[in-house]
């Protein structure tokens, strides 16, 4: 055999195949292009149309991807015959189409051999069916059954191929002609083409009935095997004893041996009424392809299976070839894919699968949009495509809990449902089908941390720190108030917030707390929080802190008079203080709130009791709610037996003290020597207009924003005097500690506001629990600023200092006449000021101070 083209020389591989001849085109030269096939007769090029190649012996047959093989009958219209044992054949292969700017061209020639005619030779292809005989053609008359007669001429116009060669007759004839007919033969589905050939001999007119039948059927499917029967006896082939000679299984035309059979696991075998093959679904001869009707993934599997079988008729003797090239595809074969998840920590691990080497993932849609597979790796995700010995594939994806695409909701405090909806869009090749796959995928975790909560008391205040969870700021912090959860007030309160910690700061004497016990020296408070998430109303954590707090309840003075303090404690929750009473009933508290009754009496009023006892003189007295019985009753009770507060005072009754005195004549009259004492004057920082809550050393330098208030309050330390008051006559503040240094501006000159600086206001100062002489405060605020210096900005910490006047308050013509009397109308900024110390009075005495560094927030907006 000769061959202008060879499988190592453009891909195309030709072999001679006994009576056909088999021309290979590999993937690589046809993929993506279209294919034209032309018969080369001599110098002509016959086009071969499906019609031409079925009435000519021509089959064609290509997988998606482009392998492709012709088949040629060595008995065809434009084979070069030579005496019916060397055959000349030429085809002109012709591609055109994508990738390739013009059309490329290849001819083939093969020269095959072949001479072991049988009388008769039957060859079912998958486009026509040929029969050959010895001799010579005038007409024919077809049996479809009944009798149809056409001249040869007529029989070449309606598509039949009819020809002789030196030795043979050779009748051809496409499958589903108007001639040709079905017939079931042993269970199989059979196209028959029979037909009468006159033929003249010398001297007489022969008569040759030739006929084909080509199974179309006659296949079993299983999930792992194909099963091909063909009748053993075909009655319009065979209309007498018979006998098999040979019996040939083959593949894509070319025969197999034993050996080769046995490694692809195929059967041969011959039953009574049936040649069965047997052939394993899979096997490397055949091709897998995917599908996708209705979106639905399915699969088929195609081989081309090929039987041979030789008989001769024990009446003629004659041999009669039969040879059937044989496709089959099975049905389609769902194979879903399966999503499987892959327990890893956080992160949802997809694998999905199993495809066939020609299906492609072109993107995923998740929640938030679609992603190609590109931008999901760069997004993190991690895709991958596997790809394993058998051409099948899977694909892999990792979503980690924390991005966006991941919903997720948590059924309880504790546990985290995570939750993946996505569609995979899958794409079959070459064709470019495409077809969804959705999956949803869902995971539970116990990870939910919890904000916790702790607490410390100090001599004044109870410090609340909530640490996040890992759910953020997921919740609302609840006191107890009055029995009842409320909201925390975050204007009541000092909240520090860092994004990690809630820092809150609330004064023992705060609403929110209760007072659980009363001693003598301290009273024991308590403060309830919650921790609440909304809206699904779980208490996430509480805390309950009770510390013991300073606080003198009773003081017994030498000259006869009593102080007291009634607290309202949580056993008594409807108790009013300003109903208490001393035993006497017309003795009320001097001062009460909601919370504090406070009363002040001489031990011989209000119905004090007096007892001896060793050498102790003892006074009593009680506190508690009363009540009368009617307008002309005289007997009396109490509303609340369960408040009963006793007052108790003890004076030694005899004491002796002894001392050593002597006596000397004195030169001069006794004058006494002045008494030195020292007063105290501090200036502190509070956080709120309140004035309850002040910064401490530990949180300077304070930060605020500009135009942010600072509230400042300068009081007299440990004094009770109350003839002694406090007046701030200068004021001022620098950008240094040093209180000389420059710039400088002036907040109170004189003791009156810098009406230059609108922002700076008096406070009042009344009574209460904690300033029992208001004369003996002051308070003013003034808005966050900054020092500006030929229109730059300085932006740094700032200083306020003070000079403070202690003044006699029972000469009123000084200055102890009042806080201002005439406002400073020219102070400048940015001036060195003069001297705020002029000559005082000898009753007047002044005292400097200053606050910690102030800085100004960054995040400001400088106006």
């Amino acid at each position: 055999a000769k061959s202008s083209h060879s499988a190592s020389n453009g891909g195309l591989k030709s072999e001679c195949l006994w009576n056909i001849m088999r021309l290979t085109l590999d993937e690589a030269l046809a993929v993506g292009s279209q294919l034209e096939i032309a018969a080369i007769n001599g110098t002509d090029i016959i086009p071969l149309s499906p019609t031409l190649a079925a009435q000519c012996g021509y089959s064609m047959d290509s997988d998606p991807w482009g392998n492709t093989k012709v088949f040629v009958s060595l008995l065809g219209c434009y084979v070069d015959n030579q005496a019916d044992e060397t055959f000349n054949l030429g085809l002109r292969i012709q591609m055109y189409g994508d990738g390739l700017s013009k059309k490329v061209q290849h001819d083939v020639t093969e020269t095959c051999s072949y001479s072991r005619w049988a009388s008769r030779e039957i060859l079912c292809d998958r486009n026509y069916m040929e029969v050959s005989h010895h001799g010579c053609i005038w007409k024919m008359t077809f049996h479809t059954p009944d009798s149809k007669v056409m001249v040869l001429k007529d029989a070449h116009r309606a598509g039949y191929g009819a020809m002789t060669t030196p030795t043979r007759l050779v009748l051809r004839s496409p499958y589903n002609m108007p001639e040709t007919y079905a017939e079931e033969v042993a269970g199989v589905p059979m196209e028959v083409f029979s037909v009468s050939t006159y033929y003249k001999q010398v001297r007489r007119l022969a008569i040759i009935v030739s006929a084909a039948a080509c199974p179309t059927g006659g296949l079993v499917f299983t999930d792992e095997v194909i099963t091909w029967y063909v009748p053993r006896r075909i009655p319009p082939l065979i209309s007498s004893a018979f006998k098999i000679l040979e019996t040939h299984m083959g593949i894509n035309g070319q025969r197999l041996d034993k050996t080769m059979m046995a490694i692809r696991r195929y059967k041969l075998s011959i039953t009574e009424s049936h040649v069965v093959i047997e052939l394993p679904v899979g096997s490397p001869d055949g091709y897998y392809k995917s599908h996708a009707p209705d979106y639905s993934y399915h699969i088929t599997y195609t081989v081309e299976p090929m039987l041979e079988l030789l008989w001769r008729a024990e009446d003629t003797r004659a041999d009669t070839r039969y040879k059937v090239l044989f496709p089959i595809t099975t049905p389609l074969m769902p194979r879903p894919p399966h999503v499987t998840e892959i327990p890893e920590q956080k992160v949802f691990n997809v694998l999905l699968g199993t495809f066939l080497h020609d299906v492609s993932l072109l993107n995923i849609t998740f929640t938030t949009g679609v992603l190609t597979v590109t931008e999901c790796n760069a997004r993190g995700f991690d895709f991958q495509e596997h790809r394993f010995a058998n051409s099948s594939k899977t694909f892999s994806l990792q979503v980690p809990f924390s991005d966006e695409v991941v919903l997720k909701h948590n059924p309880n405090p504790l546990t985290t449902v995570y939750f993946l909806p996505l569609v995979f869009g899958l794409l079959i090749l070459p064709e470019q089908i495409p077809f969804p796959h959705p999956a949803e995928l869902e995971a539970s975790l116990e990870d939910v941390v919890l904000p916790t909560t702790t607490g410390f008391c100090d001599q004044d205040n109870f410090y609340i720190s909530v640490k996040y969870g890992s759910q953020g700021d997921n919740f609302q912090i609840m006191m107890l108030h009055a029995g009842s959860w409320r909201e925390l007030d975050t204007e009541l309160y000092s909240l520090t917030d860092n994004n990690t910690h809630v820092s809150i700061v609330v004064p023992y004497t705060a609403p929110d707390t209760v007072f659980e016990t009363v001693q003598s020296d301290s009273i024991r408070a308590r403060v309830d929080l919650l921790l609440l998430e909304t809206p699904n109303m779980w208490q996430l954590n509480d805390l309950s802190l009770a510390c013991y707090f300073p606080l003198t309840m009773t003081e017994c003075y030498p000259n006869g008079t009593v102080t007291a303090l009634a607290v309202k404690v949580e056993s008594v929750r409807n108790l009013n203080p300003k109903y208490l009473t001393l035993s006497d009933q017309s003795c009320k508290p001097v001062f009460s709130n909601d919370r504090f009754a406070f009363f002040s009496f001489s031990l011989n009023s209000c119905g004090t009791t007096r007892t001896f006892f060793d050498n102790v003189m003892a006074y009593e007295n009680e506190i508690a709610m009363h009540h009368s019985m009617g307008k002309h009753q005289s007997r009396k009770g109490l509303i609340n037996p369960d408040y009963r507060h006793t007052v108790s005072c003890y004076y030694l009754v005899n004491d002796t003290e002894t001392m050593a005195f002597r006596t000397r004549p004195r030169n001069s009259d006794p004058k006494a020597d002045p008494g030195v004492g020292q007063l105290v004057v501090q200036m502190r920082l509070a956080q709120e207009v309140s004035y309850d809550l002040f910064y401490q050393t530990e949180d300077y330098p304070v930060v605020k924003y500009l135009q942010q208030p600072l509230y400042f309050e300068v009081e007299l330390m440990w004094s009770t005097d109350p003839r002694i008051a406090l007046v701030l006559e200068n004021c001022w503040a620098t950008l240094h500690e040093d209180r000389t240094t420059l710039p400088s501006w002036d907040l109170i000159v004189k003791r009156c506001e810098n009406l230059d600086d609108r922002y700076i206001v008096f406070h009042p100062v009344v009574a209460d629990a904690r300033i029992h002489i208001p004369a003996h405060v002051k308070r003013f605020s003034v808005k966050m600023f900054t020092f500006t210096t030929d229109e730059t900005v300085l932006k740094e910490q700032i200083f306020v200092h003070c000079d403070a006047d202690l003044c006699d308050t029972t000469k009123p013509d000084g200055i102890c006449s009042g806080q201002c009397a005439s406002p400073l109308r020219d102070a400048k900024p940015l001036k060195p000021t003069g001297s705020r110390r002029g000559r005082r009075a000898a009753d007047i005495s002044q005292h400097q101070i200053s606050s910690g560094p102030i800085l100004l927030s960054d995040s400001s907006n400088f106006v």
